[in-house]
């Protein structure tokens, strides 16, 4: 079964932001990065995919649009990214690149519903 992570209340730490985990039992310690990102259109949420040792199924650490703003700074100016639980921490890897690559896809592009697109070209000022 896939396990989902919801992060949220964004904190910037010396120069990293910070996302915790919304459920605050969640555990992270089994977790590596994938650098590799999805789109849930009906959630409006970025996904960030992470591998799970011993677990052939992907987790998925939601990225909300609560913490897009912060994302956005973050993807733009190369700062670290980091998810946090309460046993440990994941950093993002590669979120920058696969968060641009991503806005490029849907910029103008109608197959991720007219919710998801009006709300990133709002964050991300999308032309």
């Amino acid at each position: 079964m896939r396990k989902i992570i919801e992060l949220g209340q964004p904190e910037w730490k010396d120069g990293i932001l910070e996302l915790y985990a919304e459920r605050p039992d969640v555990s992270m310690r089994s977790l590596k990065p994938a650098r590799q990102m999805i789109v849930d259109s009906d959630a409006c949420a970025f996904i960030y995919l992470a591998e799970d040792d011993g677990c052939e199924d992907y987790t998925y650490l939601y990225l909300p649009v609560p913490v897009w703003k912060e994302i956005r700074t973050a993807a733009f100016e190369h700062k670290k990214v980091v998810a946090v639980s309460k046993d440990g921490k994941l950093e993002l890897t590669g979120l920058d690149e696969e968060l641009h690559f991503l806005l490029d896809n849907i910029r103008g592009n109608s197959n991720y519903g007219k919710k998801m697109l009006d709300k990133v070209e709002a964050v991300f000022a999308l032309e």
